[in-house]
């Protein structure tokens, strides 16, 4: 697909246009207003192809519940392997559409890995995560970043303390998700390990309270995220923190999910691959 189409719904999708103007644009590059309508579904996520890990999984234990944010229920996805054990926690950050099927299933492959594995549904306090993608990319944009962070961050705790955890707790987080695991990694100092899909970098002041070490994954071809990459790294260095960046070469931001038209498999193999190692490598490795 044309790069200009590809980056035109970036910018759509992360708040940068409305609809009508995004509309107009794309059909300016695609020649008509019908061609635009026509590429439309080609460019929003297909969530049949969610499932890489069914919700039925007779391997895995999956349960919805809620932790307290300082007054304000926040509910989530809870999923493990069925057999016994203390394990190894994973906080499961969103995108700017909630908790999709995307998310669920990414965290039901987390759970496979041995983890105990927490999506959390951001928008839980205004009524949970919607089916309408559009709509809940809005809902996300009402959020309080500052304060949603915190209530993040509680999450931490919350699994600290969870019958069936270590004690040990990480993140991981995709897009908005993963600016919220730089956000997060800044606010609780008993995070483990943060690791920040293509996430926008907290302000360099910030960094000085980063206790987690952190992995950070960005799409070569992700021009507005990868801005803020050079003043982020020399934060983090002057700093003396522990972090690894890798830049994955001609990939466009959302890499990873594989429900969309920016999926390459093998940045997200390789990606996830390092993921599964830095948690196993920081958290401690789950049970066998």
């Amino acid at each position: 697909m044309d790069q200009r189409i590809i980056d035109l719904y970036d910018r759509f999708t992360h708040g940068g246009m409305n609809r009508r103007i995004f509309l107009d644009r794309l059909a300016q590059i695609a020649g008509s207003s019908a061609a635009a309508l026509a590429l439309l579904p080609l460019l929003q996520n297909d969530y049949a192809r969610a499932a890489m890990v069914p919700p039925d999984d007779a391997r895995l234990a999956i349960d919805s519940m809620s932790y307290d944010a300082a007054g304000t229920p926040i509910s989530g996805t809870l999923a493990r392997l069925k057999s016994k054990g203390k394990r190894p926690a994973v906080i499961v950050i969103h995108e700017n559409r909630g908790l999709n099927p995307h998310i669920q299933d990414v965290a039901r492959r987390i759970a496979l890995e041995g983890f105990l594995s927490f999506a959390v549904d951001m928008l839980s306090p205004l009524g949970g995560t919607p089916a309408d993608e559009d709509k809940a990319r809005d809902m996300i944009g009402t959020l309080n970043a500052d304060e949603t962070a915190r209530r993040i961050a509680a999450a931490v705790p919350f699994l600290e303390r969870h019958a069936e955890s270590t004690g040990k707790v990480g993140a991981v987080g995709f897009c908005w998700g993963g600016g919220m695991v730089n956000r997060v990694a800044v606010l609780a100092p008993d995070l483990k390990a943060g690791i920040a899909y293509y996430g926008a970098q907290p302000p360099a002041e910030q960094v000085k309270s980063i206790h987690a070490p952190l992995l950070l994954h960005y799409a070569g071809l992700d021009q507005r995220i990868n801005a803020g990459i050079p003043a982020y790294e020399a934060a983090l260095k002057a700093a003396g923190k522990h972090f690894a960046v890798h830049v994955y070469p001609n990939v466009n931001h959302a890499f990873n999910n594989d429900t969309s038209n920016r999926y390459d498999k093998a940045a997200a193999d390789l990606a996830w691959n390092r993921t599964i190692a830095f948690f196993k490598g920081n958290l401690g490795a789950p049970p066998a």
